[in-house]
């Protein structure tokens, strides 16, 4: 769009970025949500228009919050801790309605999983298949029945979930391109496939057993997947409603920020194939080891994905607004 364009249709959030960093009670979460979108818009305006005034004019507006981030920090090091440490605290902080979201359409369909393997005895094989199933009900009548976690030699085990994970989660986030709708679709098969699976536990009075041991690694996978649903709605959204952006344009931002949510769930995927590989197989373990690691993995991805994300908004744009009045 020409700059002119683009001026008028963004100015006024700039104005209201500007008047909030000046206020003395002024809420951070708008002012997080702001910045990322004046960060958004200096991308696009360096892109399109590197040497006019408004580029200026945004880089002054968002140096007073980057460098904070950045100061102090060589690129070369800095950057890789910082990112971790604040860039995607912020993007899950901005975008935790699409999280919110993943979260629910996951929770429902496991839910509708669950109950269609209560009700109906072949759902479980319509939707895991019959080879996984009757292996299982052998292992069952021979008394292991969550023995397939110590089949494997470790360390290939642990290569290939690993990579499976990051298959699973990638699909998910990617098939955001088709508006959303195919991130839907993924997050309601995986979601299917889990209800029925512990349904099918369920049935044989060994719901209790399949959940100590089977969420020592599916806290940290089956969470990888649902922020992994709202990466995939942030791309699609970015498509569905591109705002004053051209499509093509939102889309570049869209992708951008979404990835940085992918890249930052890899530690994720990497110590859930660690558990699944290394741990799991332990399925005698004491009671109070396997709550331990589950509580202590559900602990780490509400801490990290939805607490810290609201107190590094707060603590840094606090900052921002109290360093700006000195």
């Amino acid at each position: 769009m020409r700059e002119i364009t683009f001026l008028k249709e963004q100015a006024s959030k700039w104005q209201d970025f500007e008047k909030l960093l000046n206020e003395k009670n002024a809420n951070p979460q708008k002012l997080a949500g702001l910045f990322i979108e004046v960060t958004d818009d200096l991308s696009y305006a360096r892109t399109h228009y590197p040497t006019s005034k408004t580029t200026q004019y945004l880089n002054g507006l968002a140096a007073r919050v980057h460098q904070e981030i950045y100061k102090n920090k060589k690129e070369n090091r800095g950057r890789f801790f910082t990112f971790w440490k604040t860039e995607v605290p912020l993007m899950m902080f901005k975008y935790r309605k699409q999280l919110l979201l993943s979260f629910s359409i996951f929770a429902i369909f496991t839910l509708l999983g669950f109950i269609s393997e209560i009700y109906d005895e072949n759902f479980v094989r319509f939707v895991i298949g019959d080879s996984y199933v009757d292996q299982t009900i052998e292992r069952i009548r021979k008394g292991n029945p969550l023995g397939i976690y110590g089949e494997s030699e470790q360390t290939g085990m642990f290569l290939r979930i690993t990579i499976n994970n990051i298959f699973v989660s990638f699909i998910v986030f990617v098939m955001g391109l088709l508006f959303s709708f195919g991130t839907a679709f993924q997050l309601f098969r995986n979601g299917v496939m889990l209800g029925a699976f512990q349904g099918f536990f369920w049935k044989y009075n060994l719901f209790a057993k399949s959940l100590l041991v089977v969420w020592i690694h599916g806290t940290f996978e089956i969470s990888a997947i649902i922020i992994a649903g709202a990466a995939g709605f942030v791309l699609g959204n970015s498509l569905l409603y591109p705002g004053t952006y051209k499509r093509i344009e939102s889309l570049k931002i869209g992708a951008r920020n979404s990835l940085k949510i992918i890249v930052g769930i890899v530690p994720v995927f990497i110590i859930a194939g660690f558990l699944e590989s290394f741990v799991t197989r332990y399925t005698n373990m004491p009671l109070w080891l396997s709550l331990f690691i589950i509580l202590g993995s559900l602990t780490c991805v509400i801490g990290y994905f939805v607490l810290y994300p609201i107190y590094v908004s707060k603590k840094l744009i606090t900052k921002i607004t109290a360093d700006g009045k000195n």
